[in-house]
Parts: structure tokens; sequence; C-alpha cells
């Protein structure tokens, strides 16, 4: 059947219309599109959405239900996450999104979010044996989910993500002693949670992954095939990083492969991305792992878990 699956998060709402089969094992990509439209704004600070992000956002779903009815859909799944988990103006935004779309809004768990992201992304190693550690990295969370071919084993959702931590840290610094504790202290909750000692690949997926690999990659513009399934070591995920967090904003706005909408909270991803892997060296005891990019990720979830519904 023809379905559409809806991922609203902190910085981007995203549409996946596909062709799936009924048990959600096959997913044929009709259209897939995004729009940046930080529907976080201020959540952190406030803890209510902004009246210009609602716009923004509403705006973006009277796009995406066009599409839907020119592509006759059958199914629509709509999954909010961590910005509407937040927010106490919440009922506003899910009534207007339910007015518009003709389907209730779900404002997800990280638990939920997380497990949805590994049916995703996990296809880009399918067949292959081993432990994985999905990280998808938001605006607002990041999901840690790891699991093996038979699903998930263990899963987090941590409150930090990019336009989390650039609204919270601009003003000290994103690699400043009060970033950095915050980073780390958050990613040690990890511990006794998700065991990451056995982990043999990270498969890392959402826009601040994807970017940070076309960095590593030395792309001049975004290329989705040369960046799904790339295979990375953690020194050259670094030195991607290293670099991004080197440059001015007028530098990374004038990079091919840079979304206008991820301009100004890129360096704040490539800081936790760090984090991460400082985290998973001494959490493993420094076992080898390589880093995987995924293009396919919770949105790829949402729209199977579409079919399965229906």
């Amino acid at each position: 059947m023809r379905v559409a699956g809806i991922d609203c998060g902190t910085n981007s709402i995203r549409l996946l219309i596909a062709d799936v089969a009924a048990d959600g094992s096959e997913l044929r990509e009709v259209v897939r599109t995004m729009r940046v439209v930080r529907l976080g704004q201020g959540v952190d600070a406030t803890g209510a959405f902004a009246p210009e992000a609602l716009e923004r956002t509403f705006a973006a779903v009277k796009e995406y239900k066009k599409l839907c009815d020119e592509h006759q859909v059958q199914a629509i799944r709509f999954a909010a996450t961590s910005a509407a988990r937040d927010a106490s103006n919440r009922e506003l935004f899910t009534s207007k999104i339910t007015s518009i779309l003709g389907v209730e809004p779900e404002v997800i768990s990280g638990q939920e979010e997380a497990q949805l992201s590994f049916a995703g992304a996990a296809s880009v190693r399918a067949g292959k044996p081993g432990q994985v550690l999905v990280i998808d990295l938001g605006g607002g969370s990041t999901e840690f989910v790891l699991g093996d071919q038979s699903g998930p084993l263990a899963a987090a959702s941590l409150d930090m993500g990019c336009v989390r931590v650039t609204e919270r840290f601009h003003l000290d610094g994103l690699r400043s002693r009060q970033s950095l504790e915050f980073l780390d202290s958050t990613l040690q909750t990890l511990d006794g949670v998700v065991d990451v000692s056995q982990v043999d690949a990270v498969i890392m997926v959402a826009g601040t992954c994807t970017t940070l690999t076309a960095q590593a990659l030395g792309l001049k513009q975004y290329d989705s095939a040369a960046i799904h399934g790339a295979e990375l070591s953690f020194a050259q995920m670094r030195q991607a990083t290293a670099s991004m967090l080197s440059y001015t904003r007028e530098q990374r706005q004038a990079l091919g492969f840079m979304h206008p909408g991820r301009v100004d909270v890129i360096q704040a991803g490539a800081v936790i991305v760090e984090r991460i892997l400082d985290y998973l060296e001494r959490a493993s005891g420094h076992r080898e792992m390589l880093l995987v990019a995924s293009e396919h990720d919770i949105l790829d979830g949402i729209a199977a878990s579409a079919a399965q519904r229906a």
C-alpha cells in the first residue's frame, strides 16, 4: 500500500511517501523531502513553541498534505519528537496539524523514537553479523539503540541535540567547560543501560551526521548515494568535526553540501559527535568500531509502521 511517514523533529520536518508491504518488510521510495522549520526554536529556554516556529511548521505540513493527495496516499503517520515532548503549548500544535492533515500527530516517547530509528537505519547493515549501535542525532535529543539481526536489544534517548546545545551554550561557547560537562554527564547515563562493549559498527543517521560524513568524504555537493553506507574511521570523523568547528559562518554557508537550515547548528552537532566518539572509546575499552552513515532512519521506520497499522 502507499503510505506517508512524517517525522517532525526539533530542527526539521521530513516526509517520505513510499509503497510498503503490509508487514513493513519492503519499502519503495516515491517521494522523500525535507524542510528546516526550527520548530524547537526557544523551547529549551521558554518551554513553549514560538508563534513563528509554528507558522513555519504549519506551512510545511500544508505542502506535505498536497503531496500526499497528489500521490494518492492511503495511510499517514505523523510522529513528533523531542521539541513536542517539551512544549507546554503542544495542544495548539496538535490541533492545527490535525485540521490540516486529517491525521492526529503522535508525540512519541524517546523509547519509541529509538526503536523506529533502529528499524529504519539497521537496513544499511542487513545480512552482516555482529552488534550495531544506531545513533540518531537530532535537534533536541539523541537516540542510542543497540541491536543485532534479531532487532533492538537496548535503547536510550538523551536530551542533547544540535539545536538544544546551540541555544543553551552559544554564549559560553560550544566547547566551554559548561558545555562539555553537560555532554559528558548526559552520555554517562548510558552506563548500565546501553552496553557498547561488543559493538562492531556504529550507524549514524540524521542531518548532522550525514553532513559531517559529506565533509569527511570531501564532497562538493550533497550526494545521498555516496553518503549512504559510507564507512569511516573515528579518526576520519574527528578530522571532519575539527574542520567544521574551524569554519566561520560564511565558510559553512558556502559548503555545497550544507543545507541552509543547518548552518547555525552544525557546529554544536560536531561537538556532540566528538564527545560521543570519546564516550564510545572509553566505554568499549577502546574496541575497534566502524562508523557507517545511513540515509535511512526514523522516517523509514515511521512509514513502515504506518503500513503495519493500516
